[in-house]
């Protein structure tokens, strides 16, 4: 089961770029994230009032949600847009890839989980396969400080969100449940932010725009997010983080396929980089697949 929502994250995410650019447009970044996130927030509540799982989240887990909403729903997508204007996005994507070492890193500290190893080793491996697959337009590109940041600030953000969901289903809460509330509460801030900027509400009623809409809202962020943070929640946020090195290369075999973007030698070597960085970050979880779970000190609370 871990498999397949590695998979599924992995080409969903990899394939979502194409509607990125397909929203770039008449209407503003702000309100094109917020349509999203609102679309997709509606489906989760729909699906969960269906299926009599609607809760509130209260005390601790309310302030963790609201907060996921802002880094996971709202920020990080900022930053990165921001991001976009001055980097390559190649180099962005490199950036955004180092969230496996940034959620390593974050547990250590957070909550003094020992950093695996071959989770480091992988992960470094990984983000030097991306730098080799990214290089020429990395080398071509230009680079700015601010654009560093703003990408670095969507990262530790996204990486924030991923220790956030895994502290709330500690707490007995479901992805998909926290993703409702989180996806409300990103979309309420854009929102508000729009108004209070004067940003014009716009809409396309293009079928390219609608097409896009939908897919980033549905595929994108109701499955994707919601496979995504279970597997933060059942692998632990480093090895789940190493999708954001995986679906880079799922984006440059569709370009291959749409754009015309051709397999260079340092392409393919960074693809074996990138594959072998795989290897070591699941190793320990492969050769520990058979041993019995520790029995939890504290049941989970109830939702």
């Amino acid at each position: 089961m871990n498999a397949f929502l590695y998979l599924l994250v992995v080409l969903i995410w990899g394939t979502t770029w194409i509607a990125l650019k397909w929203q770039l447009g008449p209407v503003p970044i702000a309100l094109s994230i917020a349509y999203r996130f609102g679309l997709a927030a509606l489906v989760l509540f729909a699906w969960l009032a269906w299926r009599r799982q609607l809760v509130v989240p209260r005390g601790r887990a309310l302030t963790w949600v609201l907060a996921q909403g802002l880094c996971l729903f709202c920020l990080n997508f900022v930053c990165f847009l921001n991001a976009s204007q001055t980097l390559a996005s190649g180099l962005v994507a490199v950036v955004f890839s180092s969230a496996a070492l940034w959620n390593a890193l974050l547990a250590r500290l957070v909550h003094g989980r020992a950093i695996a190893p071959q989770v480091l080793a992988g992960g470094s491996l990984g983000l030097t396969g991306l730098v080799l697959l990214f290089w020429p337009e990395i080398r071509g590109g230009h680079a700015s400080l601010a654009g560093l940041a703003w990408a670095l600030g969507g990262t530790l953000c996204f990486s924030t969100g991923n220790l956030l969901s895994a502290a709330l289903q500690q707490q007995g809460l479901k992805p998909v449940q926290t993703n409702a509330w989180g996806m409300a509460v990103g979309t309420a801030i854009l929102t508000g932010y729009a108004l209070l900027a004067g940003v014009p509400f716009a809409f396309d009623a293009s079928t390219r725009y609608l097409g896009a809409l939908l897919y980033l809202a549905i595929p994108g962020s109701v499955i994707g997010f919601t496979a995504y943070l279970t597997l933060v929640g059942r692998l632990g946020p480093e090895r789940a983080a190493y999708s954001t090195v995986l679906f880079p290369v799922v984006a440059l075999n569709v370009s291959a396929w749409v754009e015309g973007y051709e397999w260079t030698t340092p392409a393919l070597a960074g693809l074996v980089l990138v594959m072998a960085g795989n290897v070591l970050v699941f190793r320990k979880r492969v050769a520990s697949a058979c041993a019995p779970a520790a029995p939890s000190p504290h049941p989970p609370a109830r939702a």
